[in-house]
């Protein structure tokens, strides 16, 4: 059992003793989660961990019975997605969030649309298309995301581009954490390597990353650190650069204790 954590300020985000029941089903039970700033923080566990309830619990999705969640070391409470996109989070789905007959810019803007200054905007609530566009160009362009046009519907991208722009959306409003459920699912290994690619750079404007990934591969080549889930709770916090797959598998499973894990990799770091 990792024990309980004391509240660390210089933490991006931060959890201590999170719990949800649902009647006599434990989903989580005394969970902690740390991510620092600037790190891309991987989350992996087996099926029926409970890393889903983890996540809804901090992109405020879900609402715990116990614990508490910190942003910058200061006490947080949400009671929808809205606030924790409010307070600088935001969260990419495994289901892509994308409106496949927008364009890009569109969806980029999705719930955010910009209104024309002065009575265009506040009474006759004229759109800003111009400055939707201009923003949103910029915001790919910063990231590296290349499409033919903003103007281009989603419908007609690849489905890595469509990650993409699901990402480069979340990035642009997430001011301190972008959560990314499963982003590489269903796409092939070289829009697999773009999206992993796109990660980083996220990383580089100063955003901290969580991944939720069943591919261990993926995890290996881009976390900096490995949050390991089971039961409804952390079993261990492993880094990739000093923790065999096989072991970071093994705790997950049940089939290795996660001291034993820890204490691997602290003697090898």
């Amino acid at each position: 059992m990792t024990p309980v954590s004391a509240v660390d300020p210089s933490l991006a985000m931060q959890a201590i003793g999170l719990s949800k029941h649902y009647g006599h089903v434990v989903a989580m039970e005394g969970a902690d989660f740390e991510l620092a700033r600037g790190e891309i923080l991987a989350v992996v566990g087996d099926n029926g961990a409970g890393k889903s309830t983890l996540i809804k619990a901090l992109a405020g999705a879900l609402i715990p019975d116990f614990g508490q969640v910190y942003l910058d070391g200061e006490s947080v409470r949400f009671s929808s997605p809205l606030d924790a996109r409010l307070a600088g989070i935001e969260t990419v789905y495994q289901e892509l969030a994308v409106a496949s007959q927008l364009d890009i810019a569109q969806n980029m803007f999705l719930g955010r649309e910009m209104r024309k200054p002065g009575v265009l905007g506040s009474i006759l609530r004229q759109l800003d298309k111009k400055r939707m566009r201009q923003q949103a160009a910029e915001q790919m362009h910063n990231l590296g995301i290349r499409v033919q046009s903003i103007r281009q519907a989603v419908a007609t991208l690849s489905g890595g581009q469509r990650q993409a722009v699901a990402v480069a959306r979340a990035a642009a409003w997430g001011r301190k954490v972008v959560i990314l459920d499963e982003p590489t699912a269903s796409l092939g290994v070289r829009e697999t390597h773009q999206v992993l690619d796109l990660i980083r750079r996220v990383r580089e404007h100063d955003i901290s990353v969580v991944l939720i990934s069943h591919s261990m591969p993926e995890v290996f080549a881009i976390a900096d650190r490995i949050h390991i889930h089971r039961l409804g709770r952390r079993a261990a916090i492993v880094s990739p650069k000093t923790t065999v797959m096989s072991d970071v598998v093994a705790v997950m499973t049940g089939a290795l204790p996660s001291d034993a894990v820890v204490s691997a990799s602290l003697a090898a770091g």
